[in-house]
């Protein structure tokens, strides 16, 4: 039986509607004013919320804003139910999360439209998501051990080592022994985040409201993220690659999450230096192409087949032959991941022993507009 929650501060329209819905054989819950209302929400986690727009100490919209804030209650769909429904209300109701607006005086078979309308697309939404956690849990079981093994290894052996043969290891050797468990450790820790992380940007493509919270959010000076975040990466490498960069990036204010420029910026870069020898060019550029930006770096490494680029979308199955690529797999995936939650394009321009130029494009907003 589907639980329905009923927010409404006139109690003639709220027992109309709570009969309603007890005909229907719906569970209805029944809320005074909006602070009753988010306590009943957290208390009972309703499938449906409707609620009423104008009521006193806590409206409609503050509602919504608190059971946003709230993990468990974030994702439960919202009706708002108006005296008066113009398209700023229905903005600021849909800017905040909500999923449609009922117009007093409303219809019997308005108001169980709407709600059946809601509680199916949740339901598909739930199905879609358990259909991916499925696939993702299957896909983790195969390759995880393999791909956690490797750094694992590195670091049981260094440590047994140093722990059998202390006496007779000289202060160098034991430098290195440290060393190879702290480069192991650093890659095994970065393996098991990117791992979540990929799982988790498939869950919000059948979060909208996720989705959504996520496009809200922009950034701006990029040209001084990335000649910083450029010039940290190659001197971070075994041997300085400073002398290697070429820099030609221009400024814009781009439609994604800070976080997530940096991640998607990090993991281009990283791979571009992993796979290119020392002395040979890593080249950096961004501007503004029309609605885009556009973003390429390449370097002239050892490069990509055609076969192994029309392959690349196998990701998703964890394929042994991406993984055989060292690396060059699972960072790529979540680039392209976030570059298509953000409406962008993502592609791979790669030549065998000539080198790979990755090509990431994001949409722009006006320099002047508002974060």
């Amino acid at each position: 039986m589907k639980k329905i929650l009923v927010i409404e501060d006139d109690p003639d329209v709220r027992d109309i509607i709570l009969d309603v819905l007890e005909a229907e054989r719906y569970w209805a819950i029944g809320a005074e004013h909006g602070r009753e209302g988010v306590d009943l929400a957290i208390a009972h986690l309703p499938d449906l919320i409707i609620c009423d727009v104008m009521m006193p100490e806590l409206d409609g919209y503050g509602v919504l804003k608190e059971l946003q804030s709230q993990p468990k209650t974030a994702t439960i769909p919202f009706v708002f139910l108006t005296a008066k429904s113009t398209k700023s209300d229905q903005r600021q109701g849909m800017e905040l999360g909500a999923d449609d607006y009922i117009t007093k005086p409303f219809m019997r078979t308005e108001l169980l439209s709407a709600i059946t309308t809601r509680l199916k697309k949740q339901e598909v939404q739930t199905e879609k998501a358990e259909i991916k956690l499925d696939e993702l849990r299957h896909s983790i079981s195969l390759s995880l051990p393999h791909e956690l093994r490797t750094p694992l290894n590195g670091i049981l052996v260094s440590s047994e080592f140093l722990q059998h043969d202390f006496e007779n290891l000289d202060y160098q050797e034991i430098l290195e022994l440290l060393e190879n468990i702290n480069v192991s450790a650093k890659r095994l820790h970065r393996l098991i985040i990117n791992f979540l992380l990929y799982t988790d940007l498939q869950l919000i493509k059948t979060n909208p409201k996720r989705l959504f919270s996520l496009r809200s959010k922009s950034i701006e000076y990029v040209s001084l993220i990335i000649k910083e975040l450029s010039v940290g990466i190659s001197k971070k490498q075994q041997k300085s690659r400073i002398d290697d960069l070429r820099l030609n990036v221009k400024d814009a204010h781009l439609r994604i999450d800070r976080d997530g420029f940096i991640k998607l910026l990090e993991e281009v870069l990283d791979n571009a230096f992993k796979f290119s020898e020392p002395g040979t060019e890593i080249t950096v550029f961004g501007e503004i192409e029309g609605e885009f930006y556009h973003l390429a770096i390449s370097d002239r490494g050892r490069g990509m087949s055609a076969e192994q680029i029309a392959n690349f979308g196998a990701y998703q199955q964890f394929d042994r032959k991406i993984y055989e690529q060292q690396g060059s797999g699972l960072g790529l995936s979540i680039v392209k991941e976030l570059v298509n939650l953000y409406d962008g394009k993502f592609m791979i321009d790669s030549s065998l022993n000539e080198g790979t130029t990755i090509h990431v494009l994001l949409p722009t907003l006006p320099q002047a507009e508002e974060s």
